[in-house]
This record gives C-alpha cells, structure tokens and sequence, in this order.
C-alpha cells in the first residue's frame, strides 16, 4: 500500500531516531559499523520520510565533483511496501539537478539483490564494484 510521506531536512534530533532505525534494521548485519553511520549523518546532506509524524525512513546524500552519491538510503522495516524508498530516490534525483549534479550514484553491496534489482528498476547502472549510476538530465 502506497502511502504519501512528507521528506524533509534532517534536524540534530533526528540523529538518535535515525541511528536507532539504522542499528535496528542493520546491526546484525556483516559489515555494519556504527562510526561509519554515524559519519555519515554528521558530514552527509541528509533528507527524512516521515509518515504521521514518524521517521520512515531518510537517505545520506554527498556531494562531489559532478555527482551526488547516495551512501545510505534507509526504509523503516514497518514501512516496507510502501513506496517510501522510491519517494526518497526521487527526492535525491530532485537534489541533484537542482545543484547541477551530472549523475546520481547510490553504494550497493553487491550481495544485496533487492537493492541491486530496486536501481535496476529505477534505471540505474552499475558503474563500478559496489556503485550504480544514474545519468541525470541537464537543465
């Protein structure tokens, strides 16, 4: 079931919510570090999907040279299904343009096959090991 989510800028007391969905959702995950996570939402531009006032989800954007790279893009367990991932890619997609940005690159771990088939099905191509890309439209 679809549902609409309001996406917005991170706030420094959405860290403890958005560390806290990020260590439940990955913590037993090999290869989750929790300084790295939270560099990222230190450094990163960061954007949140709330829905009925809750966290759903956010994503970790940076920035560099002609790219914008999402490093996390991260949906709350009990928003599956409900389209917020690709609501938060469309809001990345959005950002990028608006700055210029001449491609759009997400890190994917390579085992990951829903994240690999989700890029694929939103015209992603895999660039490099563990990077896909989007080419974005200029304006």
């Amino acid at each position: 079931m679809y549902r609409k989510a309001a996406i917005r800028p991170f706030r420094s007391q959405d860290e403890p919510v958005l560390f806290g969905l990020a260590r439940s959702t990955y913590g037993s995950t090999p290869g989750w570090e929790e300084r790295y996570t939270l560099e990222v939402l230190e450094r990163d531009v960061v954007f949140v999907a709330e829905v009925e006032g809750e966290a759903a989800g956010y994503e970790a954007l940076a920035q560099g040279g002609e790219a914008v790279r999402i490093d996390q893009l991260l949906v709350s367990p009990h928003h599956d299904d409900e389209g917020i991932e690709r609501q938060l890619l469309a809001y990345a997609e959005g950002y990028a343009i608006s700055i210029g940005a001449q491609v759009l690159e997400a890190v994917v771990e390579p085992d990951n096959s829903a994240a690999v088939a989700f890029y694929r099905d939103q015209g992603f191509a895999q660039s490099a090991p563990g990077v896909v890309q989007l080419v974005l439209p200029q304006r």
